[in-house]
């Protein structure tokens, strides 16, 4: 048994990496973050509204207006074509006892401006409730 002193092996590079140091700041960095996040995520308290879908039963008196995706209107099924005419028919609407609500179903692809000149039409005539008819979310 015997030493090897000053052997060829002194002058080997070391190929194998000190990761020591890495994990050292890695932790650091993860304590720091831990940290400050909660801080950076305050915000101010505010109660959201729970989603709640009823159904409801329709109406005859009810008028439904359908926007396609060119941006015709439709009433109950019958094309209006002008704007005013529209305007007119929501106006006698809106003077009935009970007022009737107005649904409104809008194509997927309309532009929101169509949909928004109908909204317009409604708040001008004076009608108070104004519903979309949207397709419900599955129960799977």
């Amino acid at each position: 048994m015997g030493m090897n002193i000053g052997s060829k092996g002194e002058d080997e590079v070391i190929s194998t990496i000190n990761t020591t140091p890495l994990v050292d700041v890695m932790l650091v960095l993860l304590i720091i973050f831990l940290i400050t996040v909660p801080v950076v995520v305050q915000t101010a308290k505010v109660n959201l509204p729970e989603e709640v879908n009823q159904v409801r039963a329709a109406k005859p008196e009810d008028i439904n207006l359908a926007v396609d995706a060119q941006g015709r209107v439709f009433w109950n099924e019958l094309y209006v074509k002008e704007e005013q005419d529209l305007l007119d028919r929501l106006k006698d609407a809106s003077q009935k006892k009970p007022q009737p609500e107005v649904h409104i179903r809008g194509d997927q692809t309309t532009a929101y401006e169509h949909i928004a000149k109908v909204i317009l039409n409604v708040q001008r005539a004076g009608i108070a409730k104004v519903g979309f008819i949207t397709i419900p979310p599955s129960k799977g």
